[in-house]
Formats: structure tokens, C-alpha cells, sequence
């Protein structure tokens, strides 16, 4: 046996995902390291939903803006605002958001390095052996047990789970602009809220199989767009977004772009020693591009995957995060996944699912789902009208 230093659990990945399981690990006592890659944001619309910022204690001072109404947007630009009755859709800044979370993590015990994951090899003893390059150097530390949160690319998951090729990625691409009071006057709630409202774009010319988006950092806005087509321009989608929505002359902040996983890997562990969680494991969530939340959760419950790995030396245990996932959210990944592939396939079929949204039966569930993380079951009359009017606009006999 190596006299090296063994770490309990190496988290490789400091988004949201690896900061928060690394955070759950080391709240447990166990010795972890955080090991991050330097100066990369992902570009990501900073939408979190209230149960978030419950479950995750995430102070008030993170949010940075509260949209009270979503105003969704046809092709020929018809606008339907559908607005939150009592809740709202917190924003955050990613770059000041995932380091919170890092810091946290550091906080509760967590050792932080900067640093590119290389590989992972084993000692005769089977002790995981994680190299990393830091500062021009590749440095190996040994640990029990990894996490792999290094985002969609994950090389983690490409070298020790099978099946990772088996991905589905939309690949996003954003530009964060500074909001002028002028321009946050016109992006506004319909009750006259400045700064309160997110647009969501349904059109072919800014996505032929997803959406654009122009949402409220505060004193910035994120404004991008996604597509599965790799041929695709995003930033020329981009740039005709910001023309349609007069942001064309905005002073312009950064720039980011990186492939989106929307589809779980159909495993997340290697059956020894490594788990995945965030969109290493693939959980954005199809149709609306969520992954936020999705990844915390993730993170989590990879962390107790990995606590209970190391508490019994059953690697079976691993298992157990993509279980329980699917188990909580299999249905509406899969509900969502059917809805992207149909509804966001023509600028037709996109013109009537913006006229479904008018309805305020799909308003009220669609908002309760987000917010609560769970599909609403109490309102079954509901569900059946919404069932009856997809219906008629999937047999053309609704106007859109």
C-alpha cells in the first residue's frame, strides 16, 4: 500500500455539481479535494427556481434579478406572457454563482486546486490515482473514490464509464450584454415591473430545433441561443436575436459557447470506484435547456452514492445516483424530450405550441412543475384539458 496521502473522494469539476457534492462530502468529515479548471463560465441563461434556492440555502444576495412573467415569442411573433402568480424564477450570475458554491465547499472542509484533469490510473492496490496539470506540472493524487462533474465533455466519463458516448448534446452559445436602464425598461413584466421578464424565442431563424433567449442578469443580460445542428451559426443566430430584439448597439461583456447534454447517460459509475454527476451524467433537461438545479441535485445525491461507497466498500452503491434520479425525474426528462423533438421541429409546429401557451390550465402546471421540481398530480381535470387541446393543435384543428 502507498504511503501517499489517500483522499477519501477527489471531485473532479467545479460547477455547480462538483462544488456542491464536494460541499455534501465534506459536511460528512470525509477528506476531499476540489480539484477546478480556471476561467471557464458556461454559457447558461442563470435561471434557478425557488426550490433551489431552498433546498441549497443559496442567499438572496446571489440573485440577481427576479423574472415574475416568461413572454414566449411564435415566428410571427406573436407574444404570449405568461406570468408566475405568487413565485418568481430567481437569475444568477454564474461566475459569482459557481464560485459561492466553491467557496462553500472549501468552507465545510473541502482542499480546492486549480487544475486540468488528465487521467486516472490505478496502483497495484487499486487505489485510484488521479493526474491533473497544475502550473505546468501533472500532479497525481490517490484517492477511494471520484466524482466526475467536468461538464459535458467529461473525460472522466469518457475514460471510465461505459456508454458516455451515448450522449445528446445541444451546443449553446451566449452573449452577455450590459443592461442600461433604457433597456431594462423594455424588457419588463406586464404589470409594469422593470427588469422582471424573460423572452424565450421560438423561431427558426434564431434555432432550427431549439430556442434563443434574452434574460435579466440585472445590470446585464444573457442573450444566446442552441442548436443540435453543429453546422449551425449560433453566433450569427445570435447576432439577428439581438436585432430582433433591438439589442443590437448593447455594449457587449463576454462571449461563451459549449455543448449542453440533454439526454442521462444510461450509467453513471464504472463499478469500481467513480460516479458522475452535472452534465457529465447528462442532466440538462431537454426542451427548456435547465441544468442548474438538475446539476446540484446531481451533485448531491453523488455525494451520498460516494459517502455510502465508502462506508461499505460495495461499489454497488455508486448505483444509486442514476436510481434515484430517474426515479424523481425519469418522466420529466422524457416528457421533455418528446416535447423538444416534436414541437421544436418546424416553425409551424412552433407556432402552435406558443398558442398552447396561452392557456393558463399549461401556464399554472407548467409554472408549479418548475418551480416545485415535481410533476403536478393534484390537478387531474387539468391535465385533461391540456391533453384534449395538444390534441386538437396536433390534429390542426386549433388556430395557432
Amino acid at each position: 500500500m502507498t504511503t501517499t496521502k489517500i483522499w477519501d473522494a477527489i471531485v473532479v469539476g467545479g460547477g455547480p455539481a462538483g462544488a456542491t457534492a464536494a460541499h455534501q462530502l465534506a459536511q460528512r468529515g470525509l477528506d476531499v479535494m476540489l480539484i477546478e479548471r480556471d476561467g471557464r463560465i458556461k454559457p447558461c441563461g442563470g435561471a434557478v427556481p425557488p426550490r433551489l434556492i431552498k433546498d441549497f440555502e443559496i442567499p438572496d444576495a446571489l440573485i440577481v434579478d427576479k423574472a415574475i412573467a416568461a413572454r414566449m415569442v411564435s415566428p410571427k411573433e406573436v407574444k404570449v406572457d405568461m406570468v408566475i402568480n405568487g413565485g418568481y424564477v430567481g437569475m444568477v450570475d454564474r461566475e459569482q454563482f459557481d464560485e459561492f458554491l466553491r467557496e462553500r465547499a472549501v468552507a465545510s472542509g473541502a482542499q480546492r486546486r486549480s487544475g486540468l484533469f488528465k487521467k486516472i490510473s490505478r496502483s497495484a492496490d487499486g487505489v485510484a490515482g488521479v493526474e491533473f496539470l497544475a502550473n505546468g506540472e501533472v500532479e497525481t493524487a490517490f484517492t477511494r473514490c471520484v466524482v466526475g462533474a467536468d461538464g459535458a465533455n467529461s473525460q472522466v466519463a469518457a475514460q471510465e464509464v461505459r456508454g458516455s458516448d451515448r450522449g445528446k448534446f445541444v451546443f449553446a452559445y451566449h452573449e452577455i450584454i450590459k443592461c442600461t436602464p433604457e433597456i431594462s425598461q423594455r424588457f419588463t413584466h406586464p404589470n409594469g415591473s422593470i427588469g422582471a421578464r424573460c423572452d424565450v424565442i421560438y423561431d427558426g431563424r434564431v434555432s432550427p430545433d431549439f430556442y434563443g433567449w434574452v434574460f435579466p442578469h440585472g445590470d446585464t443580460m444573457s442573450v444566446g441561443t442552441g442548436s443540435a445542428d453543429k453546422g449551425y451559426s449560433l453566433k450569427a443566430a445570435t447576432a439577428r436575436l439581438r436585432t430582433m430584439a433591438g439589442l443590437e448597439n448593447a455594449e457587449t461583456i463576454r462571449r461563451e459557447g459549449a455543448p449542453i447534454p440533454l439526454k442521462p447517460l444510461p450509467r453513471w459509475d464504472n463499478g469500481k470506484d467513480v460516479v458522475l454527476a452535472g452534465d457529465a451524467a447528462g442532466v440538462v433537461a431537454p426542451a427548456s435547456g435547465e441544468g442548474i438545479y438538475y446539476a446540484m441535485y446531481g451533485g448531491q445525491i453523488a455525494a451520498d452514492a460516494a459517502a455510502a461507497f465508502l462506508k461499505s466498500g460495495n461499489p454497488k452503491a455508486l448505483k444509486q445516483a442514476r436510481q434515484l434520479f430517474m426515479r424523481k425525474h425519469g418522466m420529466v426528462f422524457r416528457v421533455l424530450g418528446i416535447m423538444q423533438y416534436y414541437w421544436y421541429a418546424t416553425d409551424k409546429r412552433r407556432e402552435h405550441f406558443v398558442s398552447i401557451c396561452k392557456d393558463k390550465d399549461v401556464q399554472q402546471l407548467t409554472f408549479e412543475s418548475y418551480m416545485n421540481k415535481e410533476l403536478v398530480r393534484k390537478k387531474p381535470m387539468a391535465h385533461v384539458r391540456i391533453f384534449f387541446k395538444d390534441l386538437a393543435h396536433l390534429l390542426g384543428l386549433a388556430r395557432a
